[in-house]
């Protein structure tokens, strides 16, 4: 867990290798036609339709009609002929002194009974999606230690940066072993990364092998943006998770598999403020700034700024247009890291790429 935004980033996160995937789907699409035709040479004309069915994805949801009875966690059983999931043990209408335990999304800490045994003060009311609400207070009063809410969170930051910092060490060494340069490509969603990241393929991709981690909560949509160019690329959903971390590059390299003395490129989630803390195990962290997001971002996401050696000014182009300040914008990003290296590019034109391409081969040549 991101102690920084409370995001959960382990739960939900899917590696995708776009290139198995499509072998897969087609070794399944052709098994599929193999069993309806041998289904098609087995079946007499007139053949009544079989017992078995499809279940829609309604019902998958819902649960299946059913006629018998059957048993609720209150302890009281009755019939139902319509449809119901298993939520109906906290959202039938019917009243019921009785006691019971909800269970909200299988979570223990949440289980509590309407008799006043367990013990907090504060009265709360909640429905059970039904005709009904009720209120009642707990009988036993409890305090809270912020001081050690405090503490036990920044701890356990620490611990999670901690053993991030382990695993991207172990990733270091795994890249410089194969003599493999990884840049950890940072900025917020629609700087242009993926635009930037396709021109530089479409440029040097001749002449210098590159593959690519695409980061994003959800969709393969920027991965078969890469994929078209040619380049070995590996898809993270982070579910919802903000940003990559090491573990998850490390997945990603695996199924990546680049080849030695390659450039691999990992484009991380759209966010100026977690990517920043967390080291992948990158030779060089590099941030794109678009000149539509106004000159004064160093001085508002200044970790981030510090903790990027280069910085690339993109849409350029679109300068004319807007009312951006380069001049401040460059004061701002060297008042915050004064070692910053910034180039002014536009990914959609083309202007200022060959100085971006000409610092991935010197910076690479130092790893």
């Amino acid at each position: 867990m991101c102690t920084t935004c409370g995001c959960s980033n382990t739960q939900g996160v899917a590696v995708t290798d776009l290139d198995a995937e499509e072998a897969a789907q087609a070794e399944t699409q052709s098994q599929s036609q193999s069993q309806s035709q041998a289904a098609q040479d087995h079946a007499a004309p007139g053949a009544r339709e079989p017992a078995y069915r499809r279940v829609s994805e309604y019902e998958q949801g819902h649960g299946l009609r059913h006629p018998y009875s059957h048993s609720h966690a209150h302890g009281q059983s009755h019939s139902h002929e319509s449809l119901h999931s298993d939520e109906h043990a906290r959202s039938h209408g019917h009243p019921h002194p009785h006691p019971h335990e909800h269970l909200p999304d299988g979570d223990p800490a949440y289980d509590h009974s309407h008799d006043g045994v367990l013990a907090h003060s504060h009265p709360h009311e909640h429905s059970h999606d039904g005709d009904h609400l009720h209120d009642h207070a707990h009988a036993q009063d409890h305090s809270h230690n912020h001081e050690s809410e405090r503490v036990t969170s920044i701890t356990l930051e620490r611990d999670i940066l901690a053993k991030n910092q382990l695993l991207a060490e172990r990733n270091r060494g795994w890249l410089a072993g194969r003599s493999i340069f990884a840049l950890n490509l940072m900025s917020s969603p629609g700087a242009g990364k993926t635009t930037l990241l396709e021109r530089t393929i479409h440029d040097l991709g001749a002449t210098l092998p590159l593959a690519v981690i695409e980061g994003d909560q959800a969709t393969l949509n920027d991965a078969e943006r890469i994929r078209a160019t040619g380049a070995r690329v590996v898809q993270v959903n982070t579910g919802t998770g903000c940003h990559l971390d090491a573990e998850m590059a490390s997945r990603a390299l695996t199924q990546l598999d680049p080849p030695m003395h390659s450039v691999v490129v990992i484009e991380n989630v759209g966010n100026l403020v977690c990517p920043a803390l967390f080291d992948l195990g990158e030779g060089a962290k590099v941030l794109i700034l678009s000149v539509t997001e106004g000159e004064d971002k160093p001085i508002k996401y200044p970790h981030m700024f510090r903790a990027c050696s280069l910085l690339l000014l993109n849409k350029i182009d679109l300068l004319p247009y807007l009312r951006f300040d380069v001049a401040r914008c460059v004061d701002y990003a060297r008042r915050v890291n004064p070692q910053i290296e910034i180039l002014q590019v536009s990914a959609q034109s083309g202007e200022g790429m060959e100085a971006w391409y000409e610092w991935i081969r010197v910076t690479r040549l130092g790893f």
